[in-house]
């Protein structure tokens, strides 16, 4: 086990460092500190310039974030110390109806740059910056004292470990984990695939949303663009006559075509398709559907993105809106963080006023409650819906 709780010497930062964790956000930047040294542990202690204890935090010499805060406090950073608080966060989870849900969302529950998925008896984390991944083994020894799980694989192939210096990489780390676990929801099953499939292994942040679309799904046809696994498209099957679900990767499709057998479901018909060019296409055809679900992929990956992410946003969300017969409804949704909720609404209301269409506003949606969001961490926040009802 690391002793991570030794530190050597304190990192000094400014006055607008110390004034953002006052204000409770973790992190404090480059341009923030004062005095600093590349050796520094993992786990340092931080001062302002008088010499006033401000707390201890992740070190990432490499990163514009440098500093990730783990407590205010002098108590020792160690394996029993990441128990206590992966447990407290997943006391914070009781009562999920589901066998795959978020356990441990980085800020948003105090452990900053951990993310720790739970599907079935396996975990699936991540650890997304240098300091985390310099105190592995207590974190790998806190998931498995406080969640006691089969096996504990590590996805450690997302880019922003890039940042920070990292390699890419996926690690069984320890005991056993299936290429594919059988997960269910709300009734609903469909496979997980940590090795290979997106995030973790899917698309937990939906799960609610899900929910909440297979509830006003019409009984009518419904339509599933970006359906990836077809998450959204096995609860709009239980309700709609007939489902089509599009993807551009038949790879993504197999894996839908295998969650539709498990749910012995035969009403969708999956199409391999650009959702753009679909959509013109159903448009010039005067189709319609009772039911429109619309969860692409993040549009904008920085702030310098946005105006042309929009642009992409308004343009399936106008064609989608022509296609919702009236009485239907339209789940539209963003995981751009770069993209605030106040402008994925403006950009609705733009598109629908283009679309000749009156929508009602039936629900402003986040992700699920296991992904929680910080009011002043607004990192956390980077899922938003909106559930639409064509009254024309």
């Amino acid at each position: 086990m690391t002793d991570s709780s030794v530190t050597t010497r304190a990192v000094i930062v400014s006055a607008k460092g110390a004034a953002r964790w006052l204000a409770g956000h973790p992190w404090i930047y480059r341009t923030d500190i004062y005095d600093e040294s590349r050796d520094a542990p993992a786990v340092v202690t931080v001062t302002d310039r008088r010499g006033r204890h401000l707390g201890q935090a992740l070190y990432s010499p490499s990163s514009e974030i440098r500093l990730r805060l783990l407590t205010t406090g002098r108590e020792p950073i160690d394996a029993t110390w990441w128990t206590d608080r992966i447990a407290a966060a997943a006391r914070r989870r009781a009562g999920i109806p589901a066998t795959a849900y978020r356990v441990v969302h980085g800020e948003a529950d105090g452990l900053p740059s951990l993310v720790v998925d739970r599907y079935g008896p396996y975990v699936v984390a991540q650890l997304l910056s240098a300091g985390l991944e310099q105190v592995r083994a207590d974190v790998l020894d806190g998931i498995g004292a406080a969640l006691a799980p089969e096996g504990i694989l590590l996805r450690n192939d997302t880019t922003v470990r890039r940042h920070e210096g990292l390699p890419l990489e996926v690690v069984l780390a320890r005991g056993t984990v299936p290429d594919t676990v059988s997960m269910e929801e709300a009734g609903v099953r469909y496979l997980a695939a940590p090795r290979t499939g997106q995030k973790t292994g899917a698309f937990l942040d939906q799960r609610e949303n899900r929910v909440l679309v297979g509830e006003h799904t019409g009984a009518g046809r419904a339509l599933d663009l970006f359906t990836y696994h077809g998450s959204f498209a096995l609860h709009l099957a239980r309700r709609a006559g007939e489902v089509v679900a599009v993807d551009s990767s038949a790879e993504a499709l197999a894996r839908g075509r295998e969650n539709a057998a498990l749910n012995e479901l035969t009403n969708i018909t999956w199409r391999e398709a650009n959702a753009f060019d679909l959509l013109r296409d159903l448009v010039r055809r005067e189709e319609l559907f009772d039911t429109i679900v619309l969860d692409p992929p993040a549009f904008a990956k920085s702030k310098q993105s946005v105006p042309r992410a929009l642009a992409g946003y308004k343009e399936i969300n106008l064609r989608a809106m022509r296609l919702v017969a009236p009485g239907g409804v339209l789940f539209t949704c963003s995981c751009s963080y770069h993209v605030s909720r106040a402008v994925f609404l403006d950009m609705l209301g733009d598109a629908a006023r283009d679309a000749g269409r009156r929508l009602q506003l039936l629900a402003v949606t986040g992700a699920s409650r296991d992904h929680p969001e910080l009011l002043n961490v607004p990192e956390t926040g980077y899922l938003k819906g909106a559930l639409l009802r064509a009254v024309d």
